[in-house]
């Protein structure tokens, strides 16, 4: 009697094991199989979803027809095309909200010439950097304002969340600070007086200038925070891909060809152009 339940219960202690087997086998083939179908952790297998702004010319803005461009944005195509990705959706968000975003996993990409300082890398995680530049002092006419008093006593229009935001807290302490959500909204307001300058990149400020005949007061050199694309944190798989991409744009010569055809005239950063091209740099203004 003792020898049968003894053998009936190594019997089911065999059964139990072997669908524990089963089921762990399973669950790692289930694994290895979404791993494999969405090897860069996008939030819909196979399209990426990008957070952006729709007014930051010539970087990311939305043309006639409501369709996303700019430099950045066929950056970002040609960068996830070559992960193999085609289907790129981007999306127009407040500045300020859209690192939170894509932190939150509302979105998988950050897309907005946002600066990689810090800061931000405690909310983000970063590609490599694809952009460096200068930010500019805008105003109606140069008397308008002080540069050689860092502005103090000026009303300065800033976008909420920029890097130009912080870079006036810690630079123009006396300057009053007025903060937008964009720049077309901050430059409407320097037309009308509201403000006495604004602070913005100098890619975008040349296309202002042209249209309302401002005033350029300063450039300021941003070579130590360049622009790279946002992920979340802790998705490494897409961050190497992307940097992988950049590289490799960088080194066929397709970056240049962008940056031609968005900044004509300004001076190429030569980081960022193929090994056998790479020579130094120039300001953009004298």
């Amino acid at each position: 009697m003792t020898t049968t339940r003894f053998s009936r219960r190594a019997a089911l202690f065999s059964a139990a094991t072997a669908i524990t087997l089963v089921l762990a086998g399973c669950g790692s083939t289930d694994t290895e199989s979404d791993s494999a179908d969405n090897p860069y952790g996008l939030i819909t297998p196979g399209q990426i979803s990008v957070a952006s702004v729709g007014d930051l010319k010539p970087y990311t803005f939305t043309d006639a027809s409501g369709e996303f461009t700019g430099f950045d944005v066929e950056l970002f195509r040609d960068v996830t095309a070559r992960a193999g990705i085609d289907e790129v959706t981007f999306t127009g968000t407040d500045f300020s909200g859209l690192l939170a975003a894509v932190s939150n996993e509302q979105y998988d990409v950050g897309v907005a010439a946002i600066g990689i300082t810090d800061d931000r890398k405690q909310t983000v995680d970063f590609s490599s950097g694809y952009l460096a530049g200068f930010l500019t002092v805008l105003a109606k006419d140069e008397s308008a304002v002080s540069y050689e008093d860092a502005l103090a006593g000026s009303r300065l229009g800033v976008v909420q969340g920029t890097l130009q935001e912080t870079y006036a807290v810690e630079n123009f302490p006396e300057a009053a600070l007025v903060r937008f959500p964009d720049n077309n909204a901050a430059i409407s307001a320097l037309n009308t007086g509201s403000i006495d300058a604004h602070f913005l990149d100098y890619e975008s400020a040349k296309a202002y200038i042209e249209q309302y005949d401002l005033t350029d007061v300063k450039d300021i050199p941003s070579f130590d925070a360049p622009a790279g694309f946002a992920v979340a944190k802790g998705n490494d798989a897409l961050r190497e891909a992307l940097d992988e991409g950049l590289a490799a744009a960088m080194e066929d010569g397709t970056w240049k060809e962008l940056y031609q055809e968005w900044f004509p005239g300004s001076p190429l950063t030569p980081q960022y152009l193929p090994k056998a091209e790479q020579t130094e740099g120039a300001s953009p203004t004298s």
